[in-house]
């Protein structure tokens, strides 16, 4: 059994999801993450995850979303979200981003500092974004005690010393669709511990790309795993073990 991580069904059509989940299936990725990257599409998200057995969901707000703060209004809506189901597993889709066309950085840093301490009252893993902010993002982490419950380092491509920083912090470093050409990040890689690491594809709709099956899916996840056996020398059933072995150790639950 394999795991897709962290993706974003919320825009599919729910038809062409059971689709999406079919491919899936045939090439042994039996459980996905959906995760929010606003609060209308988490609501999407635990939607999904209630119609679709084998979909879960993670909640919360995006950098390059942020608008205006994470106040008690967004701590009540997130609160009555959980409690509404026991399908959300993680805090997600959160972090920091530092694009020169990210929303005000003040404000990023308020509504991940404040989904932190959501996480950590909740007692949920956090998977984070830290495009161009890894160091920032990680002080942020620790200054915050998110090593109290965890997560994943979402669509990994930095260098090693931030991969053991991530690890040190309680996280899992998560390898997406760039790991498969990218040789700079395939030499980091071998030096993080298989034990270390989970899968993902960030899957969602790709309209700009003319042909539908070239849309990255779940079922890439296969191919991410397969590039892992042959990077590291061992056998696809050790990847395929070991990595939703990390993924359950993340999101303490009976799956």
């Amino acid at each position: 059994m394999l795991v897709d991580s962290h993706c974003h069904l919320d825009g599919f059509q729910n038809n062409e999801i059971a689709g999406i989940l079919v491919r899936a299936k045939e090439v042994n990725v039996d459980l996905v993450v959906t995760v929010g990257t606003t609060l209308q599409n988490s609501f999407r998200a635990v939607e999904l995850s209630t119609i679709f057995p084998n979909i879960w969901a993670g909640i919360g707000i995006h950098p390059m979303e942020v608008d205006k703060e994470f106040d008690q209004e967004a701590y009540k809506t997130f609160s009555d979200l959980i409690d509404s189901t026991d399908r959300v597993i993680a805090i997600s889709e959160i972090g920091l981003d530092f694009l020169d066309t990210s929303p005000d950085r003040f404000l990023q840093y308020q509504v991940f500092r404040e989904q932190i301490r959501f996480a950590r009252e909740r007692m949920l893993p956090i998977i984070f974004h830290s495009r161009e902010s890894y160091s920032e993002t990680l002080k942020v982490l620790r200054e915050e005690h998110a090593y109290d419950v965890g997560g994943i380092m979402h669509y990994f491509q930095g260098s090693e010393a931030i991969a053991w920083e991530a690890i040190d912090l309680g996280f899992y470093i998560s390898l997406a669709k760039p790991f498969l050409r990218s040789e700079d990040l395939q030499s980091v890689v071998k030096s993080i511990p298989l034990e270390n690491i989970v899968l993902e594809t960030d899957a969602a709709p790709q309209p700009f790309k003319d042909n539908r099956q070239k849309w990255t899916e779940p079922r890439h996840v296969y191919d991410i795993a397969s590039k892992l056996s042959e990077i590291k020398n061992i056998s696809f059933a050790q990847v395929e073990e070991v990595t939703t072995k990390n993924f359950f150790n993340i999101m303490h639950k009976s799956f």
